[in-house]
């Protein structure tokens, strides 16, 4: 049904067009083309919980959403366009998606923790995206991951070719080798993040020297960099760090990927000199690679929104933030940074231990941030959508403010009844005792009478005697 419904689908786009700049067009033949465009559109995404079973068969690239989450409604048309144009080029990729919430159970599966996760599944196992929700990134990541591990570059033009194509470039060269096969295993790892490529010595161009073969070679910045186990330690974490150009543009999908590399990111967040701010950092990074590259990453971000948020705090911009993405601490400097020279030794003082780090992942800082991405949460939810923030937290709160006042009001009652009982019993106590001087007057008032009986009883006798 899907392999019919694309032709006719590339056509009713034609059609619309043609429509579109028709005088008059027919109301029917207009209805037509809207209904089945919007057929192609939902064929070209599949729902994955009726393939999930034999979802092993195919590479999946899968949408795991949730109906409520504002950031997956925007991602929604992203989404829909990443179907059609992956369908349309013949990609052996299928693009579904899964309502998370009604298949939790899935969800857990994938490891899905947040809405929206994208997922390449391919096999047994679980590629996670990372990078920006545009079309063109989903696309590139889907057609890197899905291909092969190692793409070999045969001739020297496709060399120059993929050169072109890509500011970084990771090339083995050599035959057969432990390196190799290093090389294979990392590149399952990291093929989330950049493509891994293969080639004799004779493809290279002549600028390049080798000191030895096999050799990893990666080509970026106008030059090339050559891996040396002695020095650079762990193929992995070489290459790791060696992904990014030496100077980059940063948002908030390249600052979380930098935070798996263990660099300090110095990014300036720029309005008045922007030019020459920016200047100083591209020297640095140029000219200190040799002291800085190990343990720093350098580059530039547009305003302060996301930084704001990863710090918690409101920077005042232009300023020069060095920021340790493995365990968020934070560097400011004391002055303003006019030369390359201040800032050589702004980065000297964080290494020397002289510069106090801010920030971090202890305990009050964890705490700080639960709060803080609480809040941000509820605000977020309210911008996107009013009634439904109502309804998820005025409902909540509706309630248990319905079960304390019921609460209270179950408290007040049987607090004036208790009073009403104890006032009765005090009154019945008291008439009680009122009861019992009543009698006890009378006793007195009998014991007179009764002595007198006495008195007379004895005054006859004495009489009697007497006489």
């Amino acid at each position: 049904m899907g392999l019919i419904c694309l032709p006719y689908f590339c056509f009713d786009l034609l059609f619309l067009f043609f429509l579109t700049r028709s005088l008059c067009p027919p109301p029917s033949e207009t209805n037509s083309v809207f209904v089945c465009l919007c057929i192609g559109m939902s064929q070209a995404v599949l729902f994955f919980s009726r393939f999930k079973d034999n979802r092993k068969d195919d590479v999946w690239l899968v949408d795991f959403y949730a109906p409520w989450c504002g950031h997956c409604k925007k991602l929604e048309p992203v989404w829909n366009e990443v179907g059609i144009e992956i369908r349309s080029s013949g990609s052996p990729v299928k693009v579904g998606k899964m309502d998370a919430t009604s298949y939790s159970s899935i969800a857990s599966e994938f490891g899905v923790r947040g809405y929206p996760t994208i997922k390449l599944l391919k096999g047994d196992l679980a590629y996670n995206y990372r990078g920006p929700r545009t079309k063109d990134d989903i696309i590139e990541f889907a057609n890197r991951v899905a291909g092969p591990l190692i793409r070999p570059l045969p001739s020297q033009q496709m060399f120059e070719h993929v050169h072109k194509r890509h500011r970084v470039l990771f090339l083995y060269v050599g035959g057969e080798s432990p390196l190799k096969e290093k090389y294979i295993e990392v590149a399952s790892e990291l093929i989330v993040y950049t493509y891994f490529f293969s080639a004799s010595e004779e493809v290279l161009p002549e600028y390049v020297t080798l000191p030895e073969l096999p050799a990893v070679v990666v080509f970026k910045d106008g030059t090339y960099f050559v891996y040396d186990e002695y020095e650079d330690g762990d193929l992995s974490s070489w290459i790791n760090r060696e992904r990014f150009q030496g100077y980059l543009n940063v948002d908030g999908f390249t600052l979380y990927e930098l935070g798996d590399t263990g660099k300090m990111l110095p990014p300036s967040s720029y309005l008045q000199y922007l030019l020459k701010l920016k200047s100083v950092i591209q020297d640095v990074a140029k000219d200190y690679r040799d002291h800085f590259h190990r343990n720093f990453q350098f580059g530039h971000m547009d305003g302060n929104d996301y930084i704001n948020s990863l710090l918690m705090d409101d920077l005042t911009i232009p300023t020069v933030v060095v920021l340790n993405t493995s365990n968020q601490q934070y560097f400011l400097p004391d002055r303003r940074i006019e030369s390359t020279e201040d800032l050589v030794q702004f980065i000297n003082n964080i290494l020397d231990g002289t510069v106090e780090a801010q920030g971090g992942d202890g305990f009050l800082q964890r705490i700080k941030r639960i709060i803080y991405d609480a809040k941000s949460t509820v605000v977020s939810v309210f911008k996107s959508s009013p009634l439904l923030g109502c309804f998820l937290f005025g409902l909540p709160l509706g309630v248990i403010s319905i079960m304390c006042y019921g609460i209270c009001t179950a408290d007040t009652n049987g607090g004036v009844e208790e009073n009403e009982t104890s006032k009765k019993e005090i009154g019945d106590r008291e008439l009680t005792d009122e009861g019992s001087e009543e009698e006890q007057e009378q006793e007195n008032k009998e014991k007179p009478a009764e002595l007198s009986d006495g008195e007379h009883g004895q005054k006859h006798i004495f009489d009697k005697k007497k006489d």
